[in-house]
């Protein structure tokens, strides 16, 4: 049984591209494409589509408005087409927080190659929202609260004394965007520096982390080369560098590499995993959290032999239950949380940590 796609596109040429590119892949087929939402209702509702590709800005009736809708009424896994914009990277961050599985950037036909990699990419992509569509409720209820709900009346709080010379180190990749600011929400002021790593392109990491420091108690902002890791505050890789941390003395400080894919991925989680396994070790703690393939599976056991402790995001709040799958395959996860708690475990493990040291 074929995937059964509905392409939504304002661009005809964009909507050729997709087709071709859909159409050439044995287990997916499309079922119908459409220029705006107002025609793609319409279709929706004849064909029944398992998966829709949707362009983040359309005309008659804005993207936005239309994912919101189809979120509500009839929820189906949904992959934006994304253009390198400012404006673009905003809007397509907000489809991801109203229940977009994943995004794929729009091809730069002026370049006039990289078309089969590109569709290997949109291919992929669609395969894991096909995957997906079981596991949507279960993931968006585990992250309403963390978008909507009040101040908890009992917020983490770790001694600030644990806080200079802790680390705290995330990896994510599909439904990370949300997953990661769910976690940062719930982390106190007074947190240890975090490093992350988000796969997402250069020009999305600027706007993904000067949202999340609207959002989050701690300070959030993209990874500068050689600047000082600081408590609470949380540095993104940048999308074109991979992120690692050295160590001077009592510090810790960022350095970016611009060394070739490791796993695909420029940045990857492994390299800073095995970074912050090497010059952070017991010190540290990690979560790995929902994503496609096996990036920082290896990262996170070489953080677990170093006596980090390490959490995986569980199965049933993952939007792409790959990456946490393979860190635990490998034995590298002392323990899985649902997204919701993943906070929590880091914070308690950084305080009995912090509690051991104080009695010896």
């Amino acid at each position: 049984m074929k995937i059964r796609v509905l392409v939504i596109d304002d661009s005809a040429l964009m909507r050729a591209i997709l087709s071709q590119v859909i159409g050439s892949a044995s287990d997916m087929e499309v079922v119908g494409t459409a220029p705006d939402p107002l025609v793609a209702r319409e279709l929706i509702k004849q064909t029944n589509p398992d998966v829709i590709t949707l362009d983040v800005e359309m005309p008659r009736m804005d993207g936005l408005e239309f994912l919101d809708r189809l979120m509500r009424l009839r929820p189906t896994p949904v992959v934006m087409i994304s253009s390198l914009t400012e404006r673009g990277s905003n809007t397509t961050l907000r489809a991801l927080e109203l229940g977009a599985v994943d995004f794929v950037s729009k091809p730069r036909l002026d370049q006039g190659s990289g078309l089969g990699e590109y569709a290997q990419e949109v291919c992929d992509k669609i395969r894991v929202a096909f995957g997906a569509r079981h596991r949507m409720s279960a993931a968006a209820v585990s992250q309403q609260p963390a978008r909507q709900r009040p101040a908890a009346s009992k917020p983490l709080a770790i001694d600030s004394r644990a806080s200079f010379d802790r680390l705290i180190a995330i990896g994510a990749s599909t439904g990370g965007t949300e997953a990661i600011k769910a976690v940062l929400s719930a982390m106190p002021e007074t947190a240890p520096g975090i490093v992350m790593v988000q796969h997402m392109p250069e020009s999305f990491t600027p706007s993904f982390a000067k949202r999340l420091d609207g959002l989050c108690p701690v300070r959030v902002k993209e990874a500068e080369h050689g600047e000082r890791i600081l408590p609470g505050h949380a540095y993104l890789a940048p999308g074109h560098s991979h992120l690692l941390v050295r160590r001077r003395g009592s510090d810790y400080f960022c350095e970016l590499s611009s060394a070739a894919p490791v796993n695909r991925h420029r940045p990857s989680v492994d390299v800073l995993f095995d970074s912050v396994a090497e010059h952070a070790g017991k010190r540290a703690v990690a979560a790995l959290l929902t994503g496609m393939g096996k990036d920082g599976a290896k990262g996170m056991l070489s953080l677990f032999q170093a006596g980090c402790h390490t959490v995986a995001q569980d199965e049933a709040t993952c939007v792409v239950y790959g990456m946490p799958r393979e860190a635990v395959a490998l034995g590298g996860v002392i323990e899985s949380a649902p997204l919701g708690e993943v906070a929590a475990r880091l914070i308690a493990a950084l305080s009995r940590r912090e509690r051991s040291t104080v009695r010896v």
